[in-house]
């Protein structure tokens, strides 16, 4: 079985204004977040984003906008020789209707743990709301809450160190 780690995406991988990201010119990988993919990866963990993207439900912005930042950071992380498992994103927004892959919600977690055969009880999922939290307790992975826009070294070095 692999072992993973899942990240929210505005706020822990890129810089989050306090409103939807979603012009690529705005968007911003935050310090440390390179250094930590690389030594997870190193350390045999998969990679994952699970992000909800209501701005879509909302039609502030469209799956393009959405596509065109996965695609730039993802080619962002080859030139470091980090690769992502797979980014998972929920377009819905509870204003507009109801969904089972909006967090807190599990659905997107548990199509990862499905699809890569991941241990549940060595992974973790770096979130900066509680709702991140949650969505990784539902699916039945360890929940950790990062300030919005915090550099996440530290709690990946205590992922790997085992301080969890």
């Amino acid at each position: 079985m692999n072992k993973a780690v899942f990240f929210d995406r505005d706020g822990v991988i890129n810089h989050d204004p306090g409103d939807y990201t979603y012009l690529l010119e705005e968007f911003k990988i935050n310090d440390g977040v390179i250094s930590s993919l690389k030594k997870l990866s190193s350390e045999g963990y998969l990679l994952f984003i699970i992000t909800n993207q209501g701005g879509i439900s909302k039609k502030i912005y469209t799956h393009s906008h959405v596509n065109a930042i996965h695609k730039y950071l993802i080619e962002e992380l080859a030139k470091e020789n980090v690769k992502l498992s797979e980014i998972y994103y929920c377009p819905h927004h509870n204003v507009n209707e109801n969904c089972l892959c909006r967090k807190p919600n599990s659905l997107l977690i548990e199509k990862a743990i499905a699809r890569f055969n991941i241990d549940k009880e060595k992974s973790f999922m770096i979130g900066d709301k509680p709702r991140d939290v949650e969505a990784a307790e539902n699916a039945g992975v360890k929940g950790i809450k990062v300030g919005v826009n915090e550099n996440i070294e530290k709690y990946v070095d205590d992922i790997l160190n085992s301080n969890y």
